[in-house]
This record gives C-alpha cells, sequence and structure tokens, in this order.
C-alpha cells in the first residue's frame, strides 16, 4: 500500500496557506480548489499541470461565449440550445491533445458560471490553484521521499487516473 503522508502533507500545508491569503485579499479560494484537483486527476507532473489549466481556461472562454450568446438569443429554449452545443465543444475540442482533458473543460466551465461570470478573478484563481497542484505534488514527493528514503512519485498519482481522450 502507497503512503501518502508526503503529499498529504503538502496538500494540507498549501491549502491552508491559500485560504488565509486568498481570504485576505479578496480572491475566489473555491475555485483554486477545483483546478487543484483537476492537476491530480490529470495525472500530476507537468502532463496534469499542462492539461488540467489548459482545459480549464479553455473551459472559462467557451462559458464566456456561450454567456454572451445566451443574453442576445432570447426565444423558447435558447438556453438548451447553447448548453448542447457548449457540450459538445469541450467533448470535440479533446482531440487537440492539450486540450484532451474533458473533465478540466467542464470544470472551467462550471467555475466560470458558479463565480457569476466572473472572468478575470476566475482565471486568476485557476492558475492559482494549478501552480499549488503543481507545487504540491513536487513537495509531496520530497516529504515522502524523506519520510520512507524512497521514490515518491506515487503520491502525487490518482490511484485511478482519468484518462484523457485519445489525440
Amino acid at each position: 500500500m502507497k503512503s501518502y503522508l508526503g503529499v498529504g502533507v503538502s496538500v494540507g500545508v498549501l491549502a491552508g496557506l491559500w485560504t488565509q491569503v486568498s481570504v485576505q485579499l479578496g480572491l475566489v479560494t473555491w475555485v483554486a480548489f477545483i483546478a487543484w484537483a483537476c492537476y491530480f486527476a490529470a495525472g500530476g507532473g507537468f502532463t496534469g499541470f499542462r492539461k488540467g489549466l489548459a482545459a480549464n481556461l479553455s473551459g472559462v472562454v467557451w462559458g464566456w461565449l456561450a454567456s454572451l450568446l445566451a443574453a442576445r438569443l432570447t426565444f423558447g429554449g435558447a438556453l438548451a440550445v447553447i448548453v448542447t452545443v457548449l457540450a459538445f465543444v469541450l467533448c470535440v475540442q479533446a482531440a487537440v491533445s492539450l486540450l484532451s482533458f474533458i473533465p478540466g473543460a467542464f470544470a472551467g466551465t462550471a467555475v466560470f458560471f458558479g463565480t457569476s461570470f466572473a472572468f478575470g478573478p476566475t482565471v486568476l484563481a485557476l492558475v492559482v490553484g494549478a501552480c499549488l497542484g503543481w507545487a504540491s505534488g513536487i513537495l509531496g514527493e520530497r516529504i515522502q521521499k524523506a519520510v520512507d528514503g524512497t521514490s515518491a512519485t506515487g503520491p502525487t498519482e490518482p490511484a485511478d487516473p482519468v484518462t484523457p481522450a485519445a489525440a
């Protein structure tokens, strides 16, 4: 059984620090945790950082475009049509390797909507969250190595990683 002590300590400490800093600065605390989770769900490491953040940011952009369109289309069922097209686009963009983490795109759109369409604060929190994910992965490996004297690549890998769409 793998030990997750290193990643647990690093995530715990960084989560507490992020919460304190973000609250004091008036940043959107919860959005960073979504990007952080996407980092690990996309496999961690540089790949998890790149694919998680790229997918998150694409989701924000597509959500923003959908919100602009929704404000202009007023016929009955317009929102349902927009959401249908949006969901389709979030999936088919996975043909681009960098955007192949489909859950990250949906998460990006969801957090944009969840912040009441606050584009800048959402993007900032997503970038910070992805960076915190990467930092917690690196620190977690170092802590784990110090604890058990082995290479600790395991704790940054999800137990059942989400398989990105084939590029």
